[in-house]
């Protein structure tokens, strides 16, 4: 590796920098993160309506705002795992040994 990527962060974009920090690169925009976080919006949703569209729990669900992101530049733990083909869970302690 010639030189270390760093994407300086920029308002509250912390997973957008974090991502693109950690996999070396621009990999990721806030479009590209917000389409994860609409994807799992989605999945939550469906699960959710197994349960009965007409229940209680279900029309709750429904009137509470995306738990996956905001206006802020937030987005979830979960689109951050979804965003890379592998695993964060098992990554190891120097994560530029996988970039050699």
């Amino acid at each position: 590796m010639e030189f270390i990527f760093h994407e300086k962060q920029e308002g509250s974009l912390c997973a957008q920098h974090c991502l693109n920090n950690l996999l070396q690169g621009e990999y990721f925009s806030p479009v590209e993160l917000a389409s994860i976080a609409h994807q799992l919006d989605e999945e939550e949703r469906m699960r959710m309506a197994e349960g009965g569209v007409t229940s209680e729990d279900y029309r709750a669900f429904l009137q509470q705002p995306s738990g996956n992101m905001d206006d802020t530049g937030f987005f979830s733990i979960q689109v951050i795992t979804n965003s890379t083909p592998f695993s964060l869970a098992g990554f190891p302690g120097n994560p530029l040994q996988l970039l050699r």
